[in-house]
């Protein structure tokens, strides 16, 4: 008996955690930091950035700017919903001028914070991170 109610428990946990990951998701943010390899802060923005996507698109504004892009891959494990777990999206994204880049961006949720970390493959000197000042699924 205790068995069967351990894997119910496990299932509907995974069930929503899922849940989250098959719906599209907005986070928010009002700063970006540009971190050096040694994770020390080089610069901070002061700007508004909207990160939208799902299982198989991404938009990212971050000021007047705008990417785009595909989800190449996508792994997403949340325990609590938009609160506890973690999403890694492995993205090719397109800016205005159209130059394309793949990046990771791994998206975690702990501690009551939200934490967005994004790595380009083109700029291996440089991370960029976003604490989240909104993270739900978005309502259309």
């Amino acid at each position: 008996m205790k068995h069967r109610l351990l894997t119910v428990l496990f299932l509907t946990a995974g069930y929503f955690g899922f849940g989250q990951c098959g719906t599209k998701v907005v986070l928010t943010s009002s700063q970006t930091q540009h971190l050096g390899t040694d994770s020390s802060i080089q610069r901070t923005d002061d700007e508004k950035t909207v990160i939208e996507f799902d299982k198989s698109t991404i938009n990212i504004s971050p000021g007047d700017n705008h990417l785009t892009g595909k989800v190449d891959s996508i792994t997403c494990n949340w325990t609590t919903p938009y609160k506890v777990g973690k999403t890694r999206l492995k993205v090719t994204i397109t800016n205005d001028q159209g130059e394309t880049q793949r990046a990771t961006i791994t998206i975690e949720g702990r501690d009551g914070k939200i934490v967005l970390l994004a790595e380009v493959e083109s700029m291996p000197d440089e991370r960029i991170r976003m604490f989240a000042d909104t993270f739900e699924e978005k309502k259309d």
